[in-house]
Parts: structure tokens; C-alpha cells; sequence
């Protein structure tokens, strides 16, 4: 009887004995992610379940990503199938609109300049020693974009899910800290004030229609492995503006949307493992992923003043900032600086217009690059 017990209170010990420093760190990190999501709203849909996924993971023996655990399950069918992120995608394009962008077509240009960080961060991560697909894993960081760098590191570098959805989302939530300082720097007193006039180009029903089309068409051809993603968003989109889905869209938006939050965030979580997590490589990525997006906000900023320039002063630089996919926190951060400098600065409408041309750009700088891998037989067509 007494051995009995005594192997009983052994195996309630076992947990405790199996706890290692790395575990506690770990348990840590996850509740900093929980405290970043609750106390301070910083993408709580996304950091309160990544945060508790770190949490479970991590707890000795609880086996949650081992070959049969529940964790596993999500992660082999949802993340390795890509369906997770896909299914995000149809939510984010029922949910955005794009009229904005449609009745200023030129400002799309702010979106593409956006993503030169990416690139220019893929050529920094090349030259630390990431070999090509793990580095194109961290450069997609500077898209601003949760889903697309989920979407890119799961298919050609899982190993680095963990840390590089956690950098994703967590910059992401920071943009309003990370982009005044370098929008302040680059711009002038006179630039900032600048007030652009609002647009008189109403967009009819049948261009919003064709957009999603058109636009599904043309980026699949030009960069076809990216055609999940761009026709996802695309299709989407198209739900919400032909007005003849609504309970399809609805479900994109809501149900949908919300449950694979929910199992994505979870399951991005799982993968943060003390043994894979906590290694000199992930500060590599956190430190890649935060030139990046500054890279995209300074290259961003730079071309909204050169078509201030061409424009004769017609555009204010400010908005330029907003070309990347934070969508649309990027564009709030444009309004709010332009308005410290003229209270009768009122820059959403065509910062939102950089913003939405800045998720269709993060789309295609993700398609392109692995279009440009398969070319280059790197990675399977």
C-alpha cells in the first residue's frame, strides 16, 4: 500500500520534475504575449490564443504536439495544408473594402513601394547565413501581413512558424510606435501639412465587381503560385461587393473567420517549443523582421514624396507610411501624424487607399518571390 502511494505522489511529481528553465521561459513569454493582448489590446484576437498555445506547449509531458496530441492535429491539418491561412484570406477580403484605392487607382503605387523592405530585407537575411527559403520566411515579415507570412513559413520553412508569426503580429500591433519616428525624420514641417482635397471620383458597382475579378486574373498569371492567396482575398472581396452572397459573406466575416482565428492562433502557439523556440535564430528573425518593416515605412514615405514632388505638392508624404498591409492601423497612424501638424489635415480616405493597395501588394511580393524559387527550381511549382 504504501509503495503504491509512493508511486502515485512520484507521478504527480513528474510534471514538476520534467520542468525545465527553458520551459519556464517559455511559460513566461506566453504570458507576456497574454498580458500584451489583454492589458494593452495589442491584436488580442491573435496574441491571447498564441500566448496560451505557448502556455500548454510547454508544459512537461502534456505531449500536445506530440504524434497523436490535439495541437499536432491543428497544426498537420490546418497549418501543413495551408487551409488555416487560406480560409483567413476569404475573411479579410469579405471584410475590406476597396473603394478608396478604386477612386484614387495612382495611389496604389504607395502600396507597391511598401514592400521593398521585404525585398531589401530578404538580400540582409541572405547575407547573415539564412539560406534562401528560410530567408524569404523572414523578409515576408515586412509585409505587415499575419496571414501571408503565416502562409509563406509554414509551406517552405515551418521550423521558423513560431517566431516568425509571433514578430508578424506583434510588429504589427506596434506600427503605431514603430512608423511616427521615421515619418517624423523624413518628411518637413511644410510637407506635413500638407492637405490633400478629397476625391470627386465616385466608384460605380460594376468596377468594384470587376476589380476582384480583374485583379485575380492578372496577379495569378503574373506569379501563379500565389494564386491561393491573392484569389482567397479576391474572392471575398468579390462576395461582399456583388451583394448577392450576403449570408456567404456574412459566414467569410464572422463564423469562419472567427473559429480559424481562434485554431490558428492556438495552433501557431503549439509550435513555440522551448527546444525550437529559444534559440540565437529567433532573434535573428525578431531583429530582421523590425528593419524590415522600418525599411518599408522609409521607402514608402520616400516615394509619397516624390509624387509630392511630380504632383506639385498635391500629395502629402505622410501617407505614404500607410503602403504597407497593417491594415488599416497604417492608415490611422498617416491621419494622426497629419493632424498634430494641421488640425484641418483629414488623410484617411487616401491613406486607407495606400493601405489597401498595400495588401494587394504584400500578396504578389509574397507570389512573386516564390514564383521566382520555382522558376529557379528552389521550390516545387
Amino acid at each position: 500500500m504504501e509503495s503504491a502511494i509512493a508511486s502515485g505522489l512520484q507521478g504527480l511529481l513528474l510534471g514538476i520534475s520534467n520542468l525545465t528553465l527553458g520551459h519556464v521561459v517559455m511559460i513566461l513569454i506566453g504570458s507576456l504575449l497574454l498580458y500584451l493582448g489583454i492589458s494593452k489590446g495589442y491584436e488580442p484576437l491573435l496574441l491571447l490564443p498564441i500566448g496560451f498555445g505557448a502556455i500548454l506547449v510547454n508544459i512537461p509531458l502534456a505531449g500536445l504536439m506530440d504524434e497523436h496530441g490535439i495541437l499536432r492535429y491543428f497544426y498537420e491539418n490546418g497549418i501543413l495544408t495551408e487551409i488555416f491561412p487560406v480560409l483567413i484570406f476569404l475573411g479579410i477580403g469579405a471584410m475590406t473594402d476597396f473603394s478608396p484605392l478604386l477612386e484614387n487607382p495612382k495611389i496604389i503605387l504607395l502600396g507597391a513601394a511598401g514592400q521593398f523592405g521585404i525585398f531589401l530585407t530578404l538580400l540582409l537575411a541572405l547575407a547573415v547565413g539564412f539560406d534562401k527559403l528560410d530567408a524569404v520566411a523572414v523578409a515576408i515579415i515586412g509585409a505587415c501581413d499575419g496571414p501571408t507570412a503565416i502562409y509563406v513559413s509554414s509551406k517552405y520553412a515551418p521550423h521558423l512558424l513560431g517566431a516568425v508569426s509571433v514578430a508578424a503580429y506583434s510588429y504589427m500591433s506596434l506600427v503605431p510606435l514603430i512608423q511616427p519616428p521615421i515619418m517624423r525624420l523624413l518628411t518637413t514641417d511644410r510637407e506635413r501639412k500638407i492637405v490633400m482635397g478629397v476625391s470627386r471620383q465616385p466608384v460605380s458597382k460594376t468596377t468594384k465587381i470587376l476589380f476582384p475579378i480583374v485583379v485575380t486574373i492578372f496577379a495569378s498569371i503574373l506569379a501563379p503560385i500565389g494564386t491561393p492567396l491573392i484569389g482567397t482575398v479576391m474572392l471575398g472581396n468579390l462576395m461582399k461587393e456583388s451583394g448577392v452572397v450576403e449570408r456567404l459573406k456574412s459566414a467569410s466575416e464572422n463564423e469562419i473567420a472567427n473559429i480559424i482565428t481562434l485554431l490558428l492562433g492556438l495552433t501557431i502557439g503549439a509550435t513555440m517549443e522551448a527546444h525550437k523556440f529559444l534559440r540565437a535564430e529567433t532573434l535573428l528573425v525578431l531583429g530582421l523582421g523590425l528593419i524590415a518593416i522600418s525599411l518599408d515605412t522609409v521607402v514608402g514615405v520616400l516615394f509619397g514624396k516624390m509624387m509630392c514632388v511630380l504632383t506639385g505638392g498635391k500629395v502629402n508624404p505622410l501617407i505614404g507610411a500607410a503602403g504597407i498591409s497593417a491594415f488599416p492601423m497604417a492608415a490611422r497612424v498617416a491621419q494622426t501624424e497629419g493632424q498634430k501638424y494641421n488640425k484641418k489635415n483629414y488623410l484617411l480616405m487616401h491613406a486607407m487607399s495606400a493601405n489597401a493597395g498595400g495588401q494587394i501588394g504584400s500578396v504578389i511580393a509574397a507570389a512573386v518571390m516564390l514564383s521566382v524559387l520555382t522558376g529557379m527550381g528552389i521550390v516545387g511549382g
